[in-house]
């Protein structure tokens, strides 16, 4: 699929035109030389963890405030900020970003690489990394916010900017409608937002006029065993015996329980148990991810884990008071692009940017948004979540004919092209508001 995608790209690129730029690409340009560079290596430098990201949060509330006209709200969700821009009568346009990072150790040898440690609302201290991207999304955010401003004889209507926490725990979009986003702020017409992709070249903007991403639940699995010697295995149970039982079983429902046309992934991502050589410990957990295209699928997939098992616990003599627990603890729905206003904005986008800077979406993987939360069909607003490449296509190239892979998201050693990937951010995002918010523009349900 990824070298499918890389030749495809090649070949567009080969065959198209140079690429355009919007008549406010200089001002995007000066800005980035004057201040979002350096944002940009500060945001990088000093990654947060899911829900704890007071320092980022901060720093986005004072580039917000700095802002003409601007009203800024922290603390929402947690440490969610809300920025709200009117200028007149007319639609308003969300326009979202996230600002967490991993708990992973930083790789990329890039100057500007975070080397701190952060402890995460799980009580766990780990190394931090903005391995995702998130650091473009918010620069550019501000980047956005700043041009629109400057701007205003262009558009009306009222802009809602929200820089979300803890997308990584797909929990902070939820958080912050929860705390009142859609009653205390103006109610959206419509949702934008747009992620970094490193397989997909710098000057390339990527939609989808249907689905965008896959669900994801995390599933959290217990295995009680009974501890003992581990000369002894016959006077316990043994729960690292059972829990391998359940991970090679679960792959049996992806490949005989899954219709194979729709698409679904089960992987166990962690695995704890035990102390030393010659114990066989009472408890073992697991940490697994669950992927899926549609509803139904993946309703299908968590039943039958919970299934499979407490079956594998009860064939080891499990009594019921000791099988397995599955619990999901974190999940989001797939994130799905209103049809017609992905057509609308994607065709604005060819306008402003060239056709030859809109690539065909491809699903290359089976990654996951809650940005989801925010166009959820209770809410009845239309969203649009577009692609915005990161990586030189000279890397992509190379790695096509063999040479070093481009790191992939939630890698140590991720990284993007940051000048090409925050400005065409800005550019994009301001593109499609300018569209949603030109005078006379109705709103969706007009």
């Amino acid at each position: 699929m990824r070298k499918r995608h890389l030749l495809r790209l090649a070949a567009v690129l080969a065959a198209s035109p140079a690429l355009a730029a919007p008549d406010f690409a200089a001002a995007v340009k000066a800005d980035y030389d004057k201040s979002l560079r350096a944002l940009f290596e500060d945001f990088h430098r000093n990654p947060e963890l899911s829900f704890q990201e007071t320092r980022t949060a901060g720093i986005m509330a004072k580039q917000l405030r700095a802002v003409p006209g601007m009203a800024v709200t922290e603390r929402v969700g947690g440490t969610g900020v809300v920025g709200v821009l009117k200028n007149g009568a007319g639609p308003t346009v969300l326009v979202r970003a996230d600002m967490d990072g991993l708990p992973l150790q930083e790789k990329s040898g890039l100057p500007y690489a975070a080397n701190v440690k952060q402890t995460g609302v799980d009580g766990v201290e780990s190394p931090v990394m903005h391995a995702c991207g998130h650091d473009v999304h918010i620069t550019s955010m501000v980047g956005t916010a700043r041009r629109l401003a400057a701007m205003k004889e262009r558009w009306k209507g009222t802009l809602v900017f929200v820089v979300q926490p803890a997308e990584e725990r797909v929990g902070g979009a939820k958080a912050m409608i929860a705390d009142g986003l859609y009653t205390r702020f103006p109610k959206p017409d419509y949702a934008l937002a747009f992620h970094v992709a490193s397989n997909l070249s710098t000057g390339m903007v990527s939609a989808s006029e249907d689905i965008q991403y896959s669900s994801a639940d995390s599933v959290d699995i217990t295995v009680l065993g009974v501890g003992a010697h581990g000369a002894a295995p016959h006077t316990g149970k043994d729960p690292v015996y059972i829990g391998a039982q359940i991970v090679q079983a679960l792959q049996g429902i992806i490949s005989r329980e899954r219709a194979p046309l729709r698409p679904g992934v089960i992987t166990v991502g962690a695995f704890h148990a035990g102390s030393k050589h010659n114990i066989i410990s009472d408890r073992a957990d697991l940490q697994v991810t669950v992927r899926a295209n549609d509803e139904e699928t993946r309703a299908q997939l968590i039943a039958a884990i919970k299934r499979v098992a407490e079956g594998i616990g009860r064939a080891n003599g499990l009594p019921d008071d000791k099988l397995p627990q599955v619990r999901v603890s974190e999940g989001t729905p797939t994130t799905i692009n209103d049809t017609a206003l992905a057509r609308r904005l994607n065709a604005a986008l060819a306008r402003g940017l060239g056709a030859a800077a809109i690539m065909p979406w491809e699903q290359t993987s089976m990654g996951a948004e809650d940005f989801a939360y925010f166009v959820a069909a209770e809410h009845g607003v239309p969203g649009y979540y577009f692609a915005v490449g990161g990586t030189p296509r000279s890397a992509l190239e190379a790695a096509q004919a063999g040479g070093p892979p481009v790191p992939s998201h939630h890698s140590p050693l991720f990284k993007i092209d940051p000048e090409p990937s925050v400005r065409l951010g800005t550019e994009a995002m301001t593109l499609a508001v300018l569209e949603l918010l030109k005078p006379g523009a109705s709103t969706a349900d007009d």
